[in-house]
């Protein structure tokens, strides 16, 4: 069984989305990625993860990693008082929100989430974490689809910024 499938022209024409639903189907497997994520970042007070499939990876590895979990919000979906970040993907914007009491400051976050592509969810999610004056300290994603550069983004923007991806397409 094919764990992480292709599917053509999704969310419209011309994307190649990335499925991971067999993997999250697969307990091993699943299990398996999620403690290797969470053995990637031992140093950390927090696991942030973006809506909505880094939901999944995220308030897994917290739970597992005896860490706090942060939602990463869609704009409007956050009860109390928030900070916003607007950010452009491969096919869109959108704004991201956090509560500003998210975190401690000083506090070191894990971001995680399922696919790096344009890197422009991820730096969204960075800012906001900075913006509750806690820092970065990884970020993690299962896959990364090279061809679209968002490492590079990504470390153009926060240059230190360490960033581990399980699998490279």
């Amino acid at each position: 069984m094919k764990l992480i499938r292709e599917i053509p022209d999704f969310p419209k024409q011309g994307i190649l989305f990335q499925d991971i639903t067999p993997l999250l189907s697969n307990a091993q497997a699943f299990s398996a990625v999620i403690t290797h994520m969470a053995n990637s970042a031992p140093d950390v007070d927090f696991v942030a993860g973006m809506e909505a499939r880094g939901f999944i990876f995220a308030a897994s590895i917290a739970s597992q990693s005896n860490r706090g979990f942060i939602p990463i919000r869609k704009a409007g979906k956050l009860p109390a008082d928030t900070h916003s970040e607007s950010y452009g993907l491969e096919y869109g914007d959108d704004i991201l929100q956090i509560h500003q009491d998210a975190c401690t400051p000083h506090a070191r976050v894990l971001i995680v989430d399922d696919v790096l592509a344009t890197g422009g969810t991820a730096c969204a999610a960075i800012r906001l974490i900075q913006k509750t004056g806690a820092s970065v300290s990884k970020l993690i994603f299962l896959l990364e689809i090279e061809a679209l550069k968002g490492r590079d983004n990504i470390l153009l923007k926060f240059p230190d910024m360490d960033i581990q991806s399980l699998k490279k397409i």
